[in-house]
């Protein structure tokens, strides 16, 4: 089994990391021979999608479709592939994922995903370019906004559960809102955090 964390904060060593880390403790603690690699997406060149729609109009490709750019993402769009498992964990910036997630996010929704879905009667809707099934565990981090406001600043969650959904075929097992992080602190975190990961890798 392989599980791949992607970690959205703009700071290594900090809140979000510390809780990707535990998560994924937490799932080697519950799968100790799962292959785990950790992505600190502020330490890759990952550029902005271009919007060339070369990836969206690539219906043939499979389990993923090439990207135009060449940067960082060729090897993660790779490992993304091949991972059975994802840890996702980012900061809210002003009620949504960081500039660093939602680039990685545009990178990798038309690669895997493909435009030949309908909802209603809506066409081009995206769906994952292969059946291949992955599951997923969210980490969402606040400074400020308590878990208890969590539905007023958290846009973040939903987002990356649709995106995972349409392109991965990834479907979420649990997610966490780490919140107030700069009053609280997070050793009331870091166990939620862990158990998450032992969920994911059961």
């Amino acid at each position: 089994m392989r599980v791949l964390a992607i970690m959205g904060s703009p700071r290594p060593g900090r809140a979000t990391d510390r809780l990707v880390d535990r998560a994924l403790e937490g799932f080697l603690a519950a799968a100790p021979h799962a292959e785990a690699r950790k992505v600190i997406l502020a330490e890759k060149n990952i550029g902005h999608c271009k919007n060339c729609l070369a990836c969206r109009d690539n219906l043939e490709a499979t389990p993923y479709a090439p990207c135009v750019q060449r940067d960082d993402m060729d090897p993660l769009l790779d490992e993304l592939a091949r991972a059975d498992a994802l840890i996702l964990g980012t900061p809210v910036h002003m009620g949504q994922v960081t500039s660093l997630t939602l680039t990685f996010l545009e990178r990798l929704c038309w690669t895997f995903a493909k435009p030949t879905g309908r909802v209603l009667t809506v066409s081009g809707c995206p769906v994952p370019r292969t059946a291949r099934r992955r599951k997923a565990a969210i980490i969402v981090v606040s400074g400020i906004v308590p878990p208890l406001l969590r539905r007023f600043c958290d846009d973040a969650t939903p987002l990356l559960r649709r995106t995972i959904k349409d392109s991965l075929n990834c479907a979420t097992v649990g997610d966490m809102y780490a919140g107030a992080v700069e009053r609280r602190g997070l050793d009331g975190y870091l166990p939620k955090a862990f158990a998450l990961g032992r969920r994911l890798a059961s």
